[in-house]
């Protein structure tokens, strides 16, 4: 691996006393506030849950041409999952063959989601391993893993100039690369902040449910603004989760060169339907559904 750059280390699996834990969590929340601009992760959250209870019920994701950046905040204030064509196409990278990974970017550290990493997605202890691109390309050819090694929320600089994003997001965090072949997923979860995801290459499949419906979906908190769920909407176990048969699902096929809005606080899961590679940002702002929620804002 490149003496050059390197990945940061992984966080040490280590036990802490109950009062830094808190302590490191109050700290992180508080960060997290500030960079949004609210008062509180936790009243967002709340804020998030409530907005969601007057949202109208959908059984399809709309599929949207270009819009300009005044068109896309007036249709995220609405609060619903979206989907633009005929943007992340004309992306440099979009037109590269998948190939380029290796020809070009082999070199390249990366953090490989091995072994169980779905039921573990959540846990501070999930299996990752590093090594190159050429090597995670290389491992993924065996083709010898139950659930194929993943890449996943990844920094790729090198790949950014290749991805021309639009300004619909005023305050947006880096852009994160997801790469992986057909079978890799993301299990269930949600996110609250906003979130534009790009595919770029490849196919995949994404269940979404609304963010007041997390009372069926049997949450944990993987920290202030990342909560998980053990619910597979793919194969629902109703006897082991019955509160999920009352959780809205709504599917959506996502393919090279579109783009979907995913609304702070919606559960999803994504799943590759071949090998895929795809790039998001996750805003860093009060949520466009909360309209500017005065009670929320921190004061300038």
């Amino acid at each position: 691996m490149s003496k050059e750059k390197k990945l940061p280390p992984l966080e040490a699996s280590r036990p802490t006393r109950p009062e830094d834990a808190a302590a490191r969590k109050l700290a992180r929340e508080q960060k997290d506030a500030l960079v949004r601009g609210v008062t509180s992760i936790d009243e967002m959250r709340q804020a998030i849950r409530r907005a969601g209870r007057s949202l109208p019920a959908i059984t399809d994701v709309p599929r949207l041409g270009v819009l300009d950046a005044a068109a896309f905040r007036a249709r995220a204030a609405q609060g619903l999952p979206f989907l633009i064509t005929g943007l992340v196409n004309k992306w440099p990278l979009t037109a590269l063959p998948p190939e380029t990974l290796r020809e070009h970017y082999s070199h390249l550290p990366v953090r490989a989601r091995v072994g169980d990493y779905i039921n573990t997605a959540f846990a501070a202890d999930r299996a990752m391993q590093d090594m190159t691109m050429l090597e995670y390309l290389d491992l993924v050819q065996t083709g010898t893993h139950p659930l194929p090694p993943y890449l996943g929320n990844l920094e790729l600089r090198e790949l950014n100039r290749l991805c021309h994003w639009p300004g619909y997001l005023e305050k947006m965090g880096p852009p994160r690369f997801w790469i992986g072949p057909a079978g890799t997923v993301t299990p269930l979860h949600c996110d609250y902040d906003d979130n534009i995801f790009a595919q770029i290459w490849g196919t995949k499949r994404i269940f979404l449910s609304p963010p007041h419906h997390d009372e069926f979906l049997y949450p944990s908190e993987a920290n202030a603004i990342l909560f998980g769920s053990p619910f597979d909407p793919e194969a629902p176990d109703f006897d082991k989760f019955p509160l999920a048969r009352q959780a809205a699902m709504v599917e959506v096929i996502v393919g090279p060169g579109d783009m979907l809005y995913v609304p702070a606080g919606w559960y999803h899961q994504v799943r590759a339907l071949t090998f895929s590679l795809s790039s998001n940002r996750w805003a860093r702002g009060v949520p466009f559904a909360l309209k500017g929620d005065a009670a929320l804002l921190r004061p300038a």
